[in-house]
């Protein structure tokens, strides 16, 4: 059994994998370990968890373009999440993504629900992502 959620694509791609959600923002200049791929801002939620290879979901990025530099380099080094759900347009991980893909021909997919869809997703579901955005939440795993 799987539920459909709509999303827009910011940056196409197919993806799955293990939901890991947070209600808050992250910064990934200061919070986020490009070399492991864990959280490593110790006043965030999700503080010391790996996000590497995990469909991570987040509302939005804090801080300024240095998120792109840091995404930009945990996709190289391979321990960028798989997909990055958001609730709005986030210019800076879509630039991250968007970068990688030229570069090192490896974009991830970033792909943005609605305000009240993005509540719907919890840490520990899994998920499917299609080249058109749309998320599918499957219960059966």
């Amino acid at each position: 059994m799987s539920e459909h959620v709509r999303a827009t694509a910011l940056v196409p791609g197919e993806a799955s994998g293990e939901l890991l959600v947070s209600r808050e923002p992250l910064s990934f200049w200061g919070g986020y370990d490009p070399k492991t791929g864990e959280i490593i801002d110790r006043r965030h939620p999700l503080s010391g968890v790996v996000a590497a290879g995990r469909v991570l979901v987040m509302p939005f990025t804090r801080g300024s373009s240095t998120t792109t530099a840091i995404l930009l380099e945990s996709i190289r080094a391979g321990t960028a999440p798989s997909a990055i759900i958001t609730n709005r347009v986030d210019t800076f991980l879509a630039l991250a993504s968007i970068v990688a893909g030229e570069l090192y021909g490896s974009a991830v997919p970033i792909v943005a629900t609605s305000p009240l869809d993005f509540e719907r997703f919890k840490t520990g579901e899994h998920v499917r992502i299609s080249l058109e955005g749309d998320v599918w939440i499957d219960f059966s795993s």
